[in-house]
């Protein structure tokens, strides 16, 4: 069925400024929008559509949009889709980047950003939650969220390492023990035969797209450039990025703090808190790292250019991908879903993503309530040292008082945001911060 593009380029720019709240929120949104109200797709196959998204790497919302865009217009209603539902959130990410790099060190404004990372503390908290209940379906699931808590926590194994190990484990021990990740499910998806050629010309063709300003910029200024540095790290990481932007905290900072020092850890806190209170997907933390990194070493370009190419380039590393996997994965991703052990692997991989994300929250306390963390390392050995003498209290209740707001009183997203962003402005008026 095909959709004419207009009227609906209107819906998606709409959704795009409204999606706030993270996936499960956008998902709600666009169920409402075309399920429920416009009813251009029934129940079933949106869910289909969810579960194949599922299945990708990158943001699950952003896909979700592009799918329905293609499916509803072709290829032109699946880019206007996947572009309009990210581009207002860019724009504001963009915009508080450069404010954030002029004026974040301003004692009044570091105070805002004080309660603003107490509050996402309890967003994390609430992601663990949210992704453990659908993951936690066998002893298995717990087992290897467990592994994954700690190898994050006390090892350099790196994050898309320990995502390749669960899928090949699953693979190997789903034939062994069928029942080990749980009752074997059933696919009511009917394979379609496969036209090869077509798709193979179609991943050629965006697999170019995405990686074309990579080329240009290793061409112009250099693979030793910070800008291909930043470019090369988020291609990787948008191709492994299972799990959400949540589960890519753990090796965003791995890398860009710990590895590379692009920025420091409170600086990732705080970007983190700005995409949690823009709209589109959470995932455009990424684009404060790449706008922080490329602004510091900038050379021959000015700093404000190179910081706001480092973002573009960001941003096109991170959702380029989504557009390749779903005009040139979604048949042959359809046909994989049939198989038994890719559905165990993505269990495995799923449970591994509530390990990691589980690592980020106590990471991200870690760095908020203690003024000095450093580093243990000895060879694959990395853990975590803290001084008690720079225990922050303030910081406890602030995020006690946002927990309490979020899961005890039920208080909406945004106004456990306000009041905990209010509430630091005063801490920070009164001197205790």
């Amino acid at each position: 069925m095909q959709i004419v593009n207009e009227p609906l380029g209107k819906t998606w720019f709409k959704i795009g400024c409204l999606s706030f709240g993270g996936a499960a929120a956008q998902i709600a949104l666009l169920h409402r929008e075309f399920v429920e109200e416009r009813r251009l797709i029934d129940e079933r196959s949106f869910l289909h559509a969810l579960n194949l998204c599922m299945l990708l790497p990158g943001p699950e919302a952003q896909q979700l949009a592009t799918y329905l865009g293609w499916r509803f217009s072709g290829v032109s209603g699946g880019l206007i889709a996947g572009i309009l539902f990210v581009l207002p959130g860019a724009l504001v990410m963009l915009g508080l980047s450069t404010l954030y790099v002029y004026y974040g060190s301003h004692p009044s404004v570091a105070s805002l950003f004080f309660g603003l990372k107490c509050a996402v503390l309890s967003l994390i908290i609430h992601a663990v939650m949210r992704i453990a209940k659908r993951a936690f379906t066998n002893k298995i699931s717990f087992v290897f969220a467990c592994i994954a808590f700690l190898a994050m926590a006390l090892t350099k194994i790196p994050f898309p390492i320990l995502i390749l190990s669960a899928a090949i484990s699953a693979c190997i021990l789903d034939p062994i023990f069928p029942s080990l990740f749980g009752a074997r499910e059933t696919s009511d998806v009917s394979v379609e035969t496969i036209h090869w050629m077509a798709l193979l010309k179609s991943a050629i063709f965006w697999l170019v797209m995405w990686l074309g300003p990579l080329i240009f910029i290793a061409f112009s200024l250099g693979v030793e450039h910070r800008l291909f540095d930043i470019g090369l790290f988020f291609a990787k990481l948008s191709s492994l990025s299972f799990g959400g932007a949540y589960a890519l905290l753990a090796w965003l900072a791995q890398t860009a703090v710990e590895t590379k020092s692009w920025l420091s850890s409170l600086e990732m806190a705080d970007g983190l808190g700005l995409a949690e209170t823009t709209p589109g997907p959470t995932i455009l933390v990424t684009q404060f790292v790449g706008f922080l990194a490329a602004y510091r070493v900038a050379e021959p370009l000015s700093p404000l250019l190179a910081a706001m190419i480092g973002s573009l380039l960001t941003l096109w590393m991170t959702f380029a991908p989504s557009f390749l996997f779903i005009f040139a994965g979604a048949p042959l991703f359809e046909r994989l879903r049939i198989y038994q052990r890719l559905v165990s692997a993505l269990k495995a991989i799923t449970s591994i993503v509530v390990g990691v994300i589980t690592w980020v929250g106590v990471w991200f306390a870690l760095h908020l309530f203690f003024a000095n963390v450093t580093t243990y390392e000895a060879g694959l050995i990395r853990m975590p040292l803290f001084s008690w003498a720079s225990f922050k209290l303030e910081a406890v209740l602030l995020s006690s008082f946002a927990a309490m707001m979020f899961f005890r009183l039920r208080r909406p997203l945004w106004a456990v945001f306000i009041l905990t962003i209010l509430a630091g402005s005063g801490l920070g008026f009164l001197g205790l911060i």
